[in-house]
């Protein structure tokens, strides 16, 4: 009887997909535990140098410099050209006053009398003792020639020629003394005695003002080494008018307490408008010089406190210079000392380093660039 298969007998060898599987498994593992061996080096990599693209992208102008002369704005006050303060010197009663208080006068016009009193009394003696003096001093000489006087005698009679002389002088000095006369054209601007008063010498009676020029006085700081005589100015007043002039006067040193320099500048007042006493706004034009014009906005300070611009070198390097603010308004600054010819970064300065290479772009190139990087982000 034959025998019959048992239906549960197991296979006689493994599928083929079990042993695939186990095999890939098996190769894995291996190429995990060796690892890439041609990978392997003694030393790590050299760093490769970043692309130049990967550079932070800059705005950057060329800017030539240009010519300007600067304006240096003072505070100061308006003084008359002249003004004297009347003094008798003579004493006496006043006799007339021909010129009113706040009168325009001329030089030589007559301003104040004082009487006279003995002095032309004493005149006249002072020249009868003069004339006496000098012919006893002439008949000395004829009677010397024949040694006929001492010569101590002669001396004697020359000394009292000399001091007749001197005292019809003196006379003669306080008789003019007693007619007060204006030294220069102007206006009496004020006036301190009445007829018949008594005037000692030495006291105030008036004071005289020319003001058919104006000087503006003010105080320019030491660092302004440019101001010299001769500079045009302007005068700018408080109602708005101006008055054209220069620079007359410029201090050789300085106030020890301010470190501040006098100047005066000299203006003509055509109109003689009563302008002495006001303030007024100096406004002084200085040498022309060669400077940068450039935004406010682009201007910053290096640790050392001094003003500095960013711009590129032939190589794309940033670099910083120094700069001296001439003047600034409203719409820009201009500074000295960068080059004449410079590659001025216009945007972007805040995001590059000095000694780094910044890639230069036009005034479109940012907009352009989607990598490029933006304000309140950092380059990459």
């Amino acid at each position: 009887m034959p025998l019959m298969d048992h239906p549960h007998a197991p296979p006689s060898s493994a599928p083929f997909p079990a042993l695939l599987a186990i095999g890939l498994v098996i190769a894995l593992l291996a190429w995990l535990l060796l690892g890439d061996i041609q990978g392997f080096r003694d030393a790590p990599p050299e760093a490769q140098p970043a692309a130049e693209a990967d550079a932070p992208r800059v705005e950057v102008e060329s800017r030539e410099a240009e010519t300007h002369a600067p304006t240096l704005i003072l505070q100061g006050e308006l003084e008359a050209y002249r003004e004297l303060e009347l003094r008798a010197r003579q004493s006496g009663h006043v006799e007339a006053l021909p010129v009113a208080e706040g009168s325009r006068v001329e030089a030589g016009e007559l301003m104040l009398a004082l009487a006279r009193e003995e002095l032309p009394a004493r005149l006249s003696q002072a020249e009868d003792d003069l004339a006496l003096a000098r012919a006893e001093l002439a008949g000395a000489e004829s009677l010397l020639s024949r040694k006929l006087i001492s010569r101590p005698e002669y001396l004697r009679l020359q000394a009292r020629a000399s001091r007749a002389t001197a005292e019809l002088a003196a006379l003669q000095r306080q008789l003019d003394d007693t007619r007060l006369e204006a030294p220069f054209p102007g206006t009496l601007d004020r006036l301190d005695v009445e007829l018949g008063e008594l005037v000692q010498v030495g006291e105030a009676w008036g004071r005289l003002v020319d003001d058919s020029r104006l000087v503006a006085a003010a105080w320019a700081p030491s660092d302004a080494l440019d101001l010299a005589a001769g500079l045009p100015a302007e005068l700018r007043l408080l109602d708005g008018s101006r008055l054209t002039g220069e620079v007359s006067m410029v201090a050789r040193r300085a106030e020890e307490a301010t470190r501040s320099f006098r100047v005066e500048v000299s203006a003509d007042n055509p109109e003689g408008r009563r302008l002495a006493g006001a303030s007024a706004t100096l406004a002084i034009t200085l040498p022309e010089r060669r400077v940068q014009r450039l935004s406010p906005a682009l201007l910053a300070l290096n640790p050392e406190g001094e003003l500095v611009v960013k711009h590129l070198d032939a190589d794309d390097r940033v670099v910083q210079t120094s700069v001296t603010l001439v003047d600034a308004d409203l719409e820009a600054a201009r500074v000295a000392r960068p080059p004449r010819s410079v590659r001025l970064i216009t945007l972007g300065a805040g995001l590059v380093e000095v000694g780094r290479a910044g890639h230069a772009g036009g005034p479109d190139s940012l907009e352009g660039d989607t990598n490029a990087p933006t304000a309140g982000t950092g380059a990459r």
